[in-house]
């Protein structure tokens, strides 16, 4: 049976394996366009590329995140209520105070990033400020503290950089095995090979992003429910931000999977039928609400 220490252990180790994949396969990758192309640079610079994604994935990652989303820091003399109500829950839940930021934003959302628990940060929307109760509030940055708690926020984050340098360079070598090298010495086999690659690694690489971002959030679900013993006022949130139809400014593909629920308002509504659920970052709402309130029964 799954405990909260075995899913913190297999979120370590599912990190580990996924910034090494995403690295031998652009090295792999370089490698092969640098056969196929005759360029000999083209590995060298592969092998650079991979080292610079596995190094910024764990150590800047959150500094990307929040930069992308347009995240300000915020402390107690800023946003008192805010500040007072995560240092409350650092406290209950027995992890260190997270620094705090703030997105000027109408729709509501946060989301969690960091590459540890001494490094975390929890971001939220002015829009989740305004529209949330009290006890909402609480419930969703209580899911925020058990994304840092089981210790998936370096995963999640890291999975930004990694997708991201995935896609840029799957186009730039697509862009490369047209234009680039001698015609005379290309090798068709491996051309073949590499053109194949660079047009499914970007939907192989959302895909992981995907997959990875839905199982956490049950659990997450699950524990900031348990943190707050009000499994009910979380559900709440989630229906209300669900429901929001304010689009989120600067969301985009690379870190919907970080919201609490998916920012991207043109996914809304669509999350029936048999290839929905493939594509959407977060688990079906209604399912999640519907768990949470058999938890308050």
């Amino acid at each position: 049976m799954a405990t909260t220490y075995t899913n913190i252990t297999d979120n370590k180790v599912k990190t580990i394996f996924w910034i090494t994949f995403f690295v031998a396969f652009i090295i792999a990758f370089g490698y092969i366009l640098s056969k196929a192309l005759d360029i000999v640079w083209l590995f060298p610079l592969a092998i650079g590329i991979a080292s610079f994604q596995a190094i910024s994935s764990y150590w800047w990652s959150d500094k990307i995140a929040l930069a992308v989303s347009g995240a300000q820091e915020v402390d107690k003399a800023a946003d008192p209520v805010l500040y007072r109500t995560v240092e409350n829950l650092s406290i209950a839940a027995g992890l260190p105070m997270p620094r705090v930021y703030i997105i000027e934003d109408a729709a509501p959302n946060a989301f969690a990033t960091g590459r540890n628990p001494a490094h975390a940060a929890i971001a939220v929307t002015r829009g989740l400020l305004e529209k949330l109760t009290k006890p909402e509030l609480e419930a969703v940055l209580a899911h925020e503290f058990s994304h840092i708690g089981n210790d998936d926020i370096l995963l999640s984050t890291a999975i930004v950089v990694l997708v991201g340098v995935v896609v840029m360079v799957s186009d730039w070598f697509l862009r490369i095995s047209f234009w680039g090298g001698d015609d005379d010495n290309r090798n068709p086999y491996m051309m073949l090979v590499g053109v194949l690659l660079a047009l499914l690694s970007p939907l192989f690489a959302t895909l992981v992003q995907l997959a990875i971002s839905r199982k956490r959030e049950f659990l997450a679900d699950a524990s900031g429910a348990l943190l707050t013993r009000n499994p009910g006022a979380l559900a709440d949130a989630l229906g209300k931000i669900s429901a929001d139809q304010v689009p989120l400014k600067r969301a985009g593909k690379a870190t919907a999977h970080l919201y609490i629920s998916n920012p991207m308002k043109e996914h809304k509504g669509s999350t029936r039928g048999l290839f929905a659920g493939l594509f959407s970052t977060h688990p079906d709402t209604e399912e999640r609400v519907q768990r949470l309130r058999e938890m308050a029964m």
